[in-house]
């Protein structure tokens, strides 16, 4: 029986995994293992001088909307020319001897020219402007046959009482099976090995492939990151780690990746990655997901890392002829550090979806980062060549479990989405429930306490943002068509319900539960423990433990009711509560409206003249103007912000609408126009002290002549220390620390934004000069609401530490933050907070 004990974190167990190489590949200067992987980022990275010039556009393209659904059923194969790609020598795909971005539409062209098994559809553009294809490879199917499959499908989602006992599904439904590729762009060979297999697929004779693509779909997504895999990156055009983005899904890859999971309804998948020798197959270490039905994911997914383990050993490589280890299984051979908890990882959050075996796989000899910078092309060749075959014999193994099992893995999906219809509790797991998985102990059983409902109040654009995101997410919503009580409550007409009977129920609560403090559970965790859209996103959300909701007056909705709108006459008031309102204020700031703002900070006033430019944004922003008679009193102006931080803040500010020049330590020293920009926002990559001195000069001349700065963590706050704007000390948390916390909001910065946070590596502020003010702090006693925070060892860095100390503080040149309002897009209720320093600081040189 596995103990849990504590353990390195997983970035420093990749690192002792590739040790264990270094001696064994003699013929090379560097490990056969991976660089330990940026810690997801225990601070995210800095915008290196290439990535900080992320165009606009890809921020556009990202905030777009999705391709409309709902095409027509046809047969298989639905086969489509591809136009092909200009060819880009500079694709980093080719040293590796792998296959260029402009090289997979004319070889699927090709792979769909071989036979009638290969269709080929493109789901969608990435940040980058580049198609994302995927495959589909299955017996063909005429039209009323592929109407079949989908009727089934449909039937074992929405009524899988009914379908458990369809003997129609079980004889002929296919199960769908996914391949997800190259999430992170710099993770190669899973699209080569997918395109090997599709071709031998396409036109194998024997009696065991025409049976497998009879009873089964198989769907490869041939690269979900090509802007990454052109450019060598783990992140996309915009600098997201795709594979951290299921919660937020703010681009455009990742809500491609949703719509397959919601369309095709997998009961397998793998997401194949690199690089950790040996090769690693989930499933993974404690904690486990609370929210899906632990007992049949672990039963199918440690199943079928039992056959790919057999299938990656059997291709014969060893430590001593190849620099190739073992593959190992997390669960089975590893303590902690590698946790399923958080629904941001592809796996996890094809789970809630109903997909009953789920893997990551990291393929193992590392050809990124500093092996591909520093290694020989032969070397790397043949450890791309030895990565490919490592990824082939893994989605062999996957179909013969399929082909296998394809009974029981339907039936378990049916399984899923029965006990989320029926409120059925969830089945712990153990030796006795899990039959044929060793180890299982107390440390690996984690279930949940699933609510009667949530009711979201409607009329506020966060309202109708949460519930759309919901929709997108395929959990079911309700509206209220009159007024009704609920537990003594009553709630208003229009009113939205999230009943839990439902297929989906794992994910609707993993988006709007508060989540758990799991902090006495494990040492360590790989990324985020907490998050709750109900919390950070802005709008009510209120659990509804026990009720009855049976001829309570509520109808299906497709989408939420739109908000935005404009009073008739007089002045108008637009709330800044919400990044919305922000986009729509930037957008009458830089078309020359004279706008001002309440003294509180919480209130633009429009003049009436701009009734017609307001009617439009109410339009495209879904946000209401009121009328009002205040005058309000700071001027507001169009506000330029040149901004040194990380990926997801950069777009964050995009998405609020504010002109953004990316700057670093590097971009300052090279020369830098100041004259452009209004205020400076920094949390990572500008160092005062790594400026050379004429950098230095222009920086203290721009702040020292009255342009405030925004800063954020223990690099803003070291700017100011450092330039003398702001009397504080910052003193740093437990730097594995993140979450969702409870706040006091006590200014105007943060006034009506809701009494929670976010936290990732936690900072406060102590000995304050006398012109500080104190714009919110961390609630007293333990203000961790969900996540994982431990002190340190000598008892320092704790939320006990934290409680009541300030968390956000301003004075008359600076704005400092020490929680994360704007992490990785997703906090959305926060991220005015940011946009109300912003404007307060590039009005400095007005007011100071």
């Amino acid at each position: 029986m596995r103990i849990t004990r504590p353990a390195p974190a997983r970035p420093v167990l990749i690192a002792t995994l590739a040790l264990t190489t270094a001696g064994s590949l003699l013929l090379t200067p560097q490990s056969a293992g991976a660089d330990p992987e940026p810690a997801p980022t225990r601070h995210e990275p800095a915008l290196d001088a290439r990535a900080a010039q992320a165009p606009a556009s890809a921020a556009r393209r990202a905030l777009g909307t999705e391709a409309p659904t709902g095409t027509p059923i046809t047969g298989y194969p639905r086969e489509q020319v591809l136009s092909p790609d200009p060819e880009n020598p500079a694709d980093k795909s080719l040293k590796l001897g792998l296959t260029p971005y402009h090289a997979i539409a004319p070889k699927l062209n090709a792979l769909q020219a071989l036979g009638d098994r290969v269709s080929v559809e493109v789901t969608g553009t990435s940040a980058g402007g580049h198609r994302l294809y995927l495959v589909t490879v299955t017996a063909p199917e005429t039209a009323r046959e592929a109407r079949a499959q989908e009727r089934m499908r449909e039937l074992i989602e929405n009524a899988p009482a009914t379908a458990a006992t369809s003997a129609e599904i079980k004889a002929r439904y296919k199960a769908p099976v996914y391949f997800n590729n190259n999430i992170h762009g710099n993770e190669w060979e899973g699209t080569d090995a997918s395109l090997e297999l599709i071709e031998q697929l396409a036109t194998a004779k024997d009696r065991r492939t025409a049976d497998l693509l009879t009873r089964s779909r198989l769907y490869f997504n041939i690269t979900a990151n090509p802007d990454g895999r052109i450019a060598g990156t783990r992140a996309n055009a915009n600098g997201f780690d795709l594979n951290r983005d299921f919660v937020t899904a703010s681009q455009p890859e990742t809500r491609a990746m949703r719509r397959i999971e919601i369309d095709k309804q997998p009961a397998v998948m793998l997401d194949l990655h690199g690089y950790v020798n040996g090769t690693l197959i989930e499933p993974t270490t404690p904690p486990h997901g609370e929210n899906y039905e632990y007992d049949l994911f672990l039963k199918n997914t440690y199943a079928n890392a039992l056959g790919m383990e057999a299938a990656v050993n059997g291709l014969g490589y060893t430590p001593a002829k190849d620099g190739v280890d073992p593959a190992q299984i997390p669960f089975r051979d590893q303590q902690e550090g590698w946790d399923d908890w958080p629904p941001i990882f592809t796996p996890q959050y094809a789970a809630f979806h109903g997909t009953v075996a789920a893997h990551t796989v990291e393929i193992p000899l590392q050809v990124n980062n500093s092996a591909y910078t520093n290694l020989p092309v032969e070397e790397l060749r043949r450890r791309s060549a030895i990565n490919t075959a490592v990824a082939g014999a893994a989605i062999r193994a996957t179909l013969d479990f399929v082909q296998t099992h394809r009974t029981s893995l339907v039936a378990d999906q049916i399984e899923v989405f029965r006990r989320g219809a029926a409120g059925a509790a969830q089945v712990p797991v153990s030796e006795k429930t899990v039959p044929g998985v060793p180890g299982i102990g107390p440390e690996d059983v984690y279930t949940t306490t699933f609510p009667r409902a949530y009711v979201i109040p409607a009329g506020t654009t966060a309202a109708a943002r949460l519930v759309d995101h919901l929709l997108a997410n395929d959990v079911r919503v309700t509206r209220a068509t009159k007024a009704f009580r609920l537990t003594g409550r009553t709630y208003a007409k229009g009113s939205y319900v999230v009943d839990m009977h439902q297929p989906k129920r794992g994910l609707a609560n993993v988006l709007l539960a508060d989540g758990r403090d799991i902090s006495d559970k494990v040492t360590v965790m790989y990324d985020i423990s907490g998050w709750s859209l109900g919390r950070l996103w802005g709008a009510e959300v209120t659990a509804v433990p026990s009720a009855r909701l049976t001829g309570l007056p509520l109808r299906t909705v497709r989408e939420a009711t739109a908000v935005g709108r404009v009073a008739p006459r007089g002045d108008l008031s637009l709330r800044l509560d919400d990044p919305a309102a922000i986009a729509a204020l930037n957008s009458l700031l830089q078309q020359g409206v004279p706008v001002r703002r309440t003294a509180d900070g919480s209130t633009a006033i429009v003049p009436a003249s701009a009734r017609p430019k307001a009617t439009a944004l109410a339009r495209t922003h879904d946000v209401t103007f009121d009328a009002t008679r205040l005058t309000g009193s700071t001027p507001l102006h169009r506000t330029r912000v040149a901004a040194a931080v990380t990926p997801g803040e950069l777009f964050a500010l995009r998405e609020m609408n504010f002109e953004v020049t990316p700057v670093s330590t590097d971009i300052l020293n090279a020369g830098f126009d100041w004259s452009a920009t209004d205020v400076l926002m920094v949390s990572t990559g500008l160092e005062y002290a790594g400026l050379t001195t004429p950098a230095r000069t222009a920086l203290d001349t721009f702040l020292s002549g009255g342009h405030g700065l925004v800063g954020r963590g223990i690099g803003g706050a070291e700017l100011s220390a450092a330039t003398g704007l702001l009397a504080a000390k910052p003193v740093e948390g437990n730097g594995d620390a993140n979450g969702v916390v409870r706040m006091v909001n006590a200014g105007t910065i943060t006034t009506g934004t809701p009494g929670y946070g976010f936290v990732y590596a936690p900072v406060w502020f102590t000995d304050l000069g006398p012109q500080v003010r104190v714009e919110q702090s961390y609630a007293t006693g333990n203000p961790l609401l969900s996540g994982h925070w431990r002190a340190l060892e000598d008892g320092t860095g704790g939320p006990s530490a934290a409680a009541g100390q300030p968390s956000v503080i301003s004075g008359p040149h600076a704005v400092l933050f020490g929680t994360e309002p704007l992490f990785r897009d997703h906090p959305k209720g926060e991220f005015p907070q940011v946009a109300r320093a912003l404007f307060s600081m590039s009005a400095v040189k007005e007011s100071g």
